[in-house]
Formats: structure tokens, sequence, C-alpha cells
């Protein structure tokens, strides 16, 4: 079938095989274009594998340090109605190439807040691996969760806390700019959103593989969050996200200290702002991501996913030199570049500024717009897009009776 992009609110509900597998490789080649990463990690379970941070982060590992990957993930496989999610299309690329290049690579695809799915993952580890893991990372990305335990539900919210926030924000698919007024979370909306969000389930997968001696002696466990500018303070760290990722450094903590029998290390690790799924849903973000693209294109200062989990592996967590290099409060920052004074500085000045009829001129925001239809495989360079698609195309390690039949 011919595929072309839906966009409903912040998500497109089409994705594109080709498009995405052409990802995939584009992010490979810039891997293997750099240095490797020789004293990286070599078994890596990835919690939240399949798009952005995560997908990246699967990446690096296998083709920057020649690392066993085990990705974890929710994804929609295609059906007769509708294609495959971004995700699926993404691990299904990723493990065909993996595989050809001699690499171990497998997925489990699931609920990854369920008992049931930590469980399988165990059953992975312990009958490939050996209960050798030296690398845990943590990049999930939910509106809600189920507690594997109590099983109440809960939803996450993007809201400011204690008092209204109103700032300008961005139509993405007319380009229109206007002004967004968000009203206070209550008191269980934090509290749900933290449930969701927050280092809860992160300390459940350590804990899980703890009990099961499933760590490698000084393994590595990180998970991904973000600070930003002052500008998006009051909807992100002053707000209900930003509740939930103090959750997580707390939970970091936490894990540092049952980490060190076995002589681990727990960190978090402070992303910059990128067109995510995640991000897509978030008022204002959208815009001021658009700016500091603009800004940063500039400087040279521009990275995406890959770009920042190459920078992280190579030049933070496993560099030459041994020390992982953290700041002053124990954060991994690899959103240095976008906060740098000059680049803040500059969106200071320009925000103010922006309205519909500069929108092109002051911000790459077609720029933005270009990268959230490349996450779902739209507009990416060398794929015919009137060529009809297959779309049911499985997952090797999930269907390995289709392996040669996968594109």
């Amino acid at each position: 079938m011919l595929i072309e992009p839906k966009v409903r609110g912040y998500i497109c509900t089409t994705a594109h095989p080709a498009g995405c597998a052409q990802n995939v490789q584009e992010q490979i080649k810039y891997v293997t274009s750099h240095s490797p990463i020789t004293s990286g990690p070599k078994k890596v379970l990835i919690i939240g594998a399949s798009t952005g941070y995560g997908l990246a982060s699967r990446i690096v590992a296998a083709f920057g340090a020649k690392a066993q990957t085990i990705g974890v993930f929710f994804e929609r496989p295609a059906d007769d109605k509708r294609t495959a999610s971004a995700g699926w299309y993404h691990t299904a690329a990723f493990e065909q190439v993996a595989h050809q290049a001699g690499l171990y690579a497998k997925s489990i695809n699931g609920d990854a807040f369920s008992d049931s799915i930590k469980q399988e993952t165990i059953a992975r580890i312990k009958q490939d691996w050996g209960g050798q893991v030296d690398l845990v990372i943590y990049s999930l990305a939910s509106p809600r969760r189920t507690h594997p335990q109590t099983g109440l539900s809960f939803k996450s919210v993007l809201k400011p806390i204690g008092a209204p926030y109103s700032n300008k924000t961005i139509d993405m698919m007319s380009g229109h700019i206007s002004n967004v007024s968000i009203e206070p979370a209550t008191p269980k909306e934090v509290a749900d959103t933290i449930a969701v969000m927050g280092g809860e389930d992160w300390m459940m997968w350590i804990e899980a593989l703890l009990q099961e001696k499933l760590l490698a002696k000084a393994a590595k466990t990180i998970a991904y969050s973000y600070i930003g500018p002052k500008l998006t303070d009051p909807i992100y760290s002053k707000g209900t996200i930003g509740a939930a990722k103090k959750d997580l450094v707390a939970a970091s903590s936490m894990l540092q200290k049952r980490l060190s029998p076995i002589g681990g290390q727990a960190f978090i690790s402070v992303n910059k702002a990128l067109v995510t799924q995640a991000s897509a849903a978030i008022p204002v973000v959208p815009l001021y991501i658009s700016l500091i693209y603009k800004i940063m294109k500039e400087k040279n200062l521009h990275e995406g996913c890959i770009e920042q989990v190459y920078r992280l592996y190579s030049d933070r967590l496993y560099r030459k030199e041994g020390q992982v290099l953290v700041d002053a409060e124990g954060l991994i920052r690899i959103d240095d570049w976008e906060m740098r004074e000059d680049v803040q500085q500059a969106v200071a000045e320009l925000w103010p500024k922006i309205d519909d009829t500069n929108l092109s001129t002051m911000t790459d925001f077609v720029g933005y717009r270009h990268e959230f239809y490349k996450l779902f495989g739209f507009e990416v360079a060398g794929v015919d897009y009137t060529q009809a698609q297959r779309i049911e195309v499985p997952i090797p390690s999930l269907y390995p009776s289709k392996i040669n039949s996968v594109f």
C-alpha cells in the first residue's frame, strides 16, 4: 500500500517502514564513521529501546561498542487496517542490520511496567547472557502506567504546579502561534505524574536484576531526563514533569547505594531538547525547540539523538580517563551546549519577538516539522514515497521463522 502521514494532534498515526529503516541506517552510519568506544559496555539492556534516545542508545551500544543488546518496548505491529508504529519498524530494521553484522540483538515487546515483562526479560538474560549485564538504560516514556502490585492505574499530565501558566505556543500543522493558558495540576495529578514518570519503575527493574544476580560487577545504569531553560520552567522543571524528574533523581541516589556492593553506579543524564514523540506533546516546547534549532545550527552546535548519545558514551560514561564525568550535583550533562550562556541569551532576546509574520526567519520551524515527520519515517532523503510498501514487517527476534522476509 502507499503510505502517507496522518497527523492527529501531536502524533502521527501512520509510519513508513522504508523511511524508518533509512533513519536507522543513517544513525548506524554516523556511529560507524566515528571512533569505536573500546572501553564501552558489552551486554546492554535498554528499557524503552525503539525510538528517540532509547533507540540511539541501542545503536551506539551495538555499533559503537560492539555490544550485545536486549531492547524492551511497547510497540504496535501492523494489521489489515493500519501500519505498524514507527518504533516497530525501527526495531525490525535495527535487528536486521545488527544480525547481518554478527551482533546479538533480541527484543521484547510489552508493557515494561508489568512484572510479566520484567520476568520475561530476566529469563532471556539468564538463557542467553549468563547474568552479565553491564549497562541498563532506562528511557521509558509513557502517558500512563498500571502499577504491577496494586493494579492501580495512573495517567500523567503536563501542567504547572501552584499557579496557572501562560505563554506562546505553536500549532505544528498550521504553524500558527497563539497564547496557551494552562491551569495548575491538582495534588492527585502531581502524584499520578510522579507515579508514571518518576523513578519507582526504574528501581523495580534494577531490584529485580539484583535479586536474580544478573548485574555484572561495576555495572552502570542510567536514566534520561531534561531540565531546560527558565523560559519553560513553569511547564517543565517546576511543573508536573519536573516533579517526576526530581523523583527520578532521588531514585538514582537510592540506586547508587543499592548498587554499591557490586561496585555499580546509577546516573541521570540530562539531555538536550529534541524533537521526539514525547516533547511534541508539551505546550510551548515545540516553539522553543524550533528557536534553539536555528540558534544552535548557526553556531554549529546542533545535535540529534544519535550525536547526543554517542557523546554520552564516548565523552561521559566510557571516557579514556575512566571516571564518569558529572557536574557538581552528580548529573551527566549533555545539554551543556543547549544551556551555553550565548545560546540562552539569544533565546531570551528572540523569544518575545517571535510571531506569525517572522516565524520562518527567526526560528527553524521548517526544520522542526521536518524532524517530526522523520520520527515516523516520512520526509527521509533517499526514500521513494510513490512506491507501495509492505506494512507487515516482522521483528526478527520476535518472529525468527520470518527473519528472511523482513524487507
